[in-house]
C-alpha cells in the first residue's frame, strides 16, 4: 500500500508540475500575444490600444480594428483563431485613453481623425501584413462608418446596427429630435448626458452635421462592406441606406462589393414585442457569416461568399399562422429585391384606405394636437424604451389620432421595399409635426393593430434640411412626405392595412411646441389644429411597394 501511495503521490506531483508549466506557458504566451500600447494621435493625445496576435502563422497577419467608447472586449479568439490580429482601441476620454470624450466628434474627417491615424499605425507595425479591416456594432459601427467617410483605404468593413447620417439617423429623424434614443444612450450608454445640449444646439439644417454624414461621402469609400441590421433596429434606415449608397455609388473596390443582412430584430435583446415569431427568426447566424466575409477580404480565403447573393432578409407574416405566407429568410441580388408596383392607398374621410382616388373636393379631417398631452410611444425603432412590433390599440383611440384601414383582404398581399406616406396638410400653427404609423390590423376576434413601421416629419423641413421653409400661412395647404423606411411584410387573408396619423409620438420623438421653435419650453407651447386633406385636388395617400404576382 505504501508503494502504491508513493506512486500516486509521484503522479500527483508530476501532474501539478505539468499544470504549473502549462500556466507559465499560457501566461508567457499571453504576454507575447497581447500587446498594450498608448498610441499617440497626431495632436499628441494617447489612446489605449490593445493588440491580440494569432498563435499560429506569421510573422505578420491581417488585422481587424474595433474602436469603441465601451469597455474593450476580453475575447479575441474568434478572430485570432482564423489568423487575423484583433486591434481594440478606446476612443478619446474613455477607459484609459487620454483626451476629452466628445461622442463621435474625433472619428471621421474633422480636425482630429483618430480612426485614420490608427489604421496608418497598424499598417506600419511589423506584425501586420498590410491588410486592415474594421468591425463594430452600434456605437463602434458608427465609428467605423465615420472612418469610412474619411477616405482612408481599408480592405473591408463589417458594420452592424449603425447609422451613417447623423442628422437623419441618430440625432434627428424627419427634422425631429430623437429624444429617448439620444438622451437615453448618452445617459446610460456613455454617461455623458450633458452632451445632448451640444446636439440640440445644432438644428438638422446646421452645417455641423455635414461632418457626420458618411453616406454623402460614399464615392470616397473603397472598402467592401458587410451591413447587418434589423427591421426594428434604431438604425434600420442607416443600415439600408449606407448599403445602397456604397453598393451603387461607392468608389472602386466598394461598388458592387457590399453585403446586406436584415433581420426581424431590434437593437438589443429580443422578446418584449407583442408579435410572436417562429423559431427560424434567428436561424441566420451572423457571426459565422461575418467571419467568412473577413476571411475572404483579409486572408484571401476563396470561400465563395462573394458569389452568393448580396442581400439576405427576413419576411414577416401572420403570427397566428406560421405555416402561412412569410416567416422565411430570403436572398436577393439587390435591395429592393425585385420591382414592385408602387400602389397608392388613398385616405378617405370615412376612415377607409382605398385604391380609388377621392372624387370630392371637400374631404378633410381636423384634430387638435396639444404638446402637453402627446401620444405616448408604444414600440417602434427604440433603444431604452419598449421597442418592436407592438399592438397600438392602447394608444390609437385618442381623439388626436386619425385611423384609416382597408377592407379585409381577400388574399395575401406582400409588401417589400420602401414605404411612404404623402399628406396634404394645413395647420393654424406656424410649424408642427405629422406622424404616421403603418399597422397590420388582425381579423375580428383578434383585432390587434401590430406596428410595422412609423416615422415623423416636421413641416419646416418638408423640403429637406438644407431648405427650412417659412412659417405656414393661415389656410395654406402643403404636401408633406413621411418616410416610413423599409421592411418585408405579408398581410394575410382577412387582415386589413392600417394607417394612423397624428402629430406626436413621445418620447420616441421630441414634442413640437407648435410655435416655430425647435424645442419645447414651458413658455412656448401652444395648441395646433391640424388638418389632413383627402380630396380630388389634395389626395393624401399611403404608398406601398406591392409585389406583383408574377415575380419569383
Amino acid at each position: 500500500m505504501m508503494i502504491s501511495g508513493l506512486k500516486i503521490e509521484t503522479v500527483a506531483r508530476r501532474f501539478r508540475l505539468l499544470i504549473a508549466l502549462a500556466l507559465v506557458f499560457c501566461l508567457s504566451f499571453s504576454v507575447q500575444a497581447q500587446q498594450t500600447h498608448m498610441m499617440p494621435m497626431p495632436d499628441g493625445v494617447k489612446l489605449v490600444t490593445v493588440v491580440h496576435l494569432p498563435s499560429k502563422g506569421g510573422p505578420s497577419w491581417p488585422a481587424i480594428l474595433e474602436r469603441t467608447p465601451y469597455p474593450r472586449a476580453k475575447r479575441a479568439s474568434g478572430w485570432t483563431d482564423r489568423g487575423i490580429a484583433l486591434v481594440e482601441q478606446s476612443v478619446r476620454g474613455r477607459f484609459g485613453s487620454e483626451g476629452v470624450y466628445r461622442p463621435f466628434a474625433d472619428e471621421g474627417w474633422g480636425c482630429n481623425q483618430d480612426g485614420a491615424a490608427t489604421v496608418k499605425w497598424i499598417r506600419e507595425q511589423e506584425w501586420c501584413n498590410g491588410r486592415v479591416g474594421t468591425y463594430g456594432g452600434s456605437a463602434p459601427g458608427i465609428i467605423s462608418a465615420l472612418l469610412a467617410g474619411s477616405g482612408e483605404p481599408l480592405d473591408c468593413q463589417i458594420i452592424q446596427d449603425a447609422g451613417s447620417d447623423f442628422a437623419d439617423h441618430l440625432a434627428y429623424q424627419g427634422g425631429v429630435f430623437r429624444k429617448s434614443l439620444v438622451e437615453g444612450w448618452l445617459k446610460l450608454g456613455v454617461q455623458s448626458p450633458e452632451y445632448a445640449d451640444v446636439w440640440k444646439a445644432q438644428p438638422p439644417s446646421s452645417p455641423y452635421w455635414q461632418e457626420y454624414d458618411s453616406e454623402a461621402r460614399a464615392a470616397l469609400i473603397t472598402a467592401p462592406g458587410l451591413h447587418v441590421g434589423g427591421w426594428w433596429d434604431i438604425f434600420a434606415r442607416g443600415t439600408l441606406q449606407f448599403f445602397i449608397a456604397r453598393q451603387h455609388h461607392g468608389g472602386e473596390g466598394a461598388r458592387g462589393n457590399q453585403k446586406l443582412v436584415m433581420r426581424p430584430t431590434g437593437h438589443g435583446p429580443w422578446g418584449m414585442q407583442t408579435l410572436r415569431f417562429p423559431e427560424n427568426y434567428d436561424e441566420f447566424r451572423v457571426t459565422p457569416y461575418r467571419l467568412r466575409f473577413a476571411e475572404f477580404w483579409l486572408c484571401g480565403v476563396d470561400n465563395g461568399i462573394m458569389d452568393e447573393p448580396a442581400v439576405t432578409y427576413y419576411t414577416v407574416g401572420d403570427d397566428t399562422d406560421f405555416s402561412g405566407p412569410g416567416w422565411e429568410w430570403r436572398t436577393a441580388d439587390k435591395w429592393p429585391p425585385f420591382p414592385t408596383n408602387e400602389t397608392a392607398y388613398y385616405l378617405l374621410e370615412n376612415g377607409t384606405l382605398s385604391v380609388e382616388k377621392p372624387v370630392s373636393e371637400q374631404n378633410r379631417l381636423t384634430f387638435t394636437y396639444d404638446p402637453n398631452n402627446p401620444v405616448p410611444t408604444l414600440g417602434g425603432q427604440n433603444l431604452t424604451i419598449a421597442y418592436g412590433p407592438h399592438d397600438q390599440r392602447p394608444v390609437s383611440d385618442r381623439p388626436d389620432v386619425l385611423k384609416f384601414m382597408t377592407p379585409s383582404l381577400h388574399a395575401p398581399l406582400e409588401t417589400t421595399g420602401h414605404f411612404e406616406v404623402r399628406l396634404y396638410v394645413a395647420s393654424d400653427a406656424p410649424d408642427t409635426d405629422f406622424t404616421a404609423k403603418l399597422v397590420d390590423v388582425y381579423p375580428a376576434g383578434d383585432e390587434r393593430e401590430i406596428l410595422m413601421l412609423d416615422s415623423i416629419q416636421r413641416l419646416k423641413y418638408r423640403n429637406g434640411y438644407d431648405k427650412p421653409m417659412p412659417p405656414l400661412e393661415p389656410g395654406e395647404v402643403v404636401l408633406v412626405k413621411i418616410d416610413l423606411g423599409h421592411i418585408s411584410w405579408i398581410f394575410n387573408t382577412g387582415h386589413r392595412i392600417g394607417l394612423q396619423i397624428s402629430s406626436s409620438n413621445y418620447p420616441r420623438f421630441e414634442k413640437n411646441p407648435n410655435s416655430g421653435d425647435e424645442f419645447p419650453t414651458e413658455e412656448n407651447m401652444r395648441l395646433a389644429h391640424n388638418t389632413v386633406y383627402m380630396s380630388k385636388t389634395y389626395p393624401s395617400a399611403l404608398v406601398l411597394p406591392v409585389r406583383p404576382p408574377q415575380t419569383e
